[in-house]
């Protein structure tokens, strides 16, 4: 895949960027490690001053940060301001936070018959971070944020099509006075991961993809004895029970399966609705979905713009018409607009089989699936069946029902009358298929830690 700025909205090919020749690598590579050995030994005032810099740089060039995503990767531009906030919410928390999640944790030093025993907390070096493009920033920045401020250094690969966006996060972290060398952007494809990942001034690696890309990146860093951490997306269950507010949770669940233009690896997917309440629910859901207003992603007022790439699209199309052809109903969406760019309507299917496509797999649009449960359990049983463990939602009022669904849905994250979201404050990550590790709250910071184990006896002599 090209290098390039491919407007989603239009089709237009902005602008191509040649791929970085193995000598530019190599420069990099070794400016990271040469970094790393200054950086790791910065306090953490001196890193939360530079953090706080680039939180403001994100403030003051917010409108024109959020016009470069969307023109990138078609998010609606009120979204990708939203984006840009968050990131500097991102930058600040850290800064704030680093040095308590960090803190030396002491041991029961007379249990082990030390004068003192502790944890300390310390940076592993030049971490890889392979990132995707459905959040160009905010994806990057779940890694940068917390890692630069344990002392490690950055190599960020982003996503082809949104090279601009990784250029600039090179470009922020410099102008916030990082030193040079510790964040750095690769404008490299794919097929050049794996000698970069083996590359013995690599330490680590973090990537949020498909399946199969997590696959790899994780048997080459098994055999290289390095850690990764993996966020490899979902098929999110959003449940419904009787007790709840039916408008309420239609409306949530309407902006659960189209933020981002659907193409969130949190975003609500499956509809798993009580036999008690299902018709009601599917009424006020499809009113939600057919009113939400598809067009030019930069205009106010638009609630979703294109998908990401023409490929996008075309996968879509595909899952959806393998639902209809075996025997799912169409309640509305379903076909693409004619005219330019990769735009795709909220969709809502129902009578889903285990034979659909659409039932085992992830669908990266506004595409959403019912079904239609007799009780508790088998909500749970429809929403634990699948590879997928990144979030789940479940509305209910019912103080037991909430407890059951902490406890048995099969999720890294379970929000309770609220749709999956990522916060600073809290650890996100998922289980199964989904990956393993995880990114912000005290948890993400730690992942890329030597947890250092330090043992001391009394002086003697």
């Amino acid at each position: 895949m090209a290098i390039a700025t491919t407007n989603p909205a239009t089709g237009e090919t902005v602008k191509t960027y040649d791929e970085m020749p193995e000598a530019d690598v190599e420069r990099c590579l070794a400016a990271a490690a040469a970094a790393y050995a200054s950086h790791r030994l910065t306090s953490f005032d001196e890193r939360a001053g530079w953090m706080n810099q680039a939180a403001r740089i994100l403030d003051d060039e917010q409108d024109q940060i959020a016009a470069m995503m969307t023109t990138e990767m078609g998010k609606t531009l009120a979204a990708a301001r939203q984006e840009v906030a968050k990131c500097a919410g991102a930058c600040r928390y850290f800064a704030g936070h680093a040095a308590e999640f960090l803190a030396d944790e002491p041991g029961d030093a007379g249990a082990v018959g030390a004068d003192d025993a502790y944890v300390s907390y310390q940076p592993l070096g030049p971490v890889l971070a392979i990132m995707p493009w459905n959040f160009p920033l905010w994806q990057a920045m779940r890694f940068a944020a917390p890692g630069l401020m344990a002392g490690n250094v950055g190599l960020l690969k982003h996503a082809s099509n949104v090279p601009a966006t990784a250029l600039f996060m090179q470009d922020l972290f410099a102008r916030a006075g990082f030193p040079p060398g510790v964040f750095q952007t690769l404008l490299v494809g794919s097929k050049r991961v794996e000698p970069i990942l083996r590359d013995p001034r690599v330490a680590a690696a973090t990537l949020t993809g498909s399946g199969p890309a997590g696959q790899s990146v994780a048997s080459i860093a098994g055999s290289e004895i390095k850690k990764v951490v993996l966020e490899l997306g979902g098929s999110d269950p959003f449940i419904v029970m009787p007790s709840v507010d039916l408008r309420a949770a239609a409306e949530v669940g309407a902006f659960a399966r189209c933020i981002n233009n659907g193409q969130s690896c949190i975003a609500a997917k499956r509809f798993i609705v009580h036999e008690a309440v299902y018709h009601e629910f599917e009424r006020l859901f499809t009113g939600q979905m057919s009113a939400k207003v598809v067009g030019d992603p930069m205009a106010d007022g638009t609630d979703i713009g294109p998908l990401a790439s023409e490929q996008q699209r075309d996968d879509v199309e595909k899952l959806v018409a393998d639902a209809v052809a075996k025997g799912a109903r169409l309640l509305c969406g379903g076909a693409a607009p004619e005219g330019p760019g990769f735009y795709y309507p909220p969709t809502v299917l129902t009578n889903i089989t285990p034979e659909m496509r659409v039932h085992g797999e992830e669908v990266f649009g506004p595409v959403a699936t019912l079904y239609r449960v007799p009780d508790i359990d088998a909500a749970i049983e429809v929403a634990n069946g699948t590879e997928f463990g990144l979030g789940a939602n479940a509305w209910t009022n019912d103080e037991a029902e909430r407890a059951r669904f902490a406890r048995d849905l099969a999720a890294g994250m379970v929000f309770i009358n609220g749709n999956v979201t990522s916060y600073p404050e809290l650890p996100f990550g998922g289980v199964k298929s989904s990956g393993f590790g995880r990114e912000l709250f005290r948890h993400g910071i730690r992942e890329f830690c030597n947890a250092k184990t330090v043992w001391a006896g009394a002086p003697r002599g």
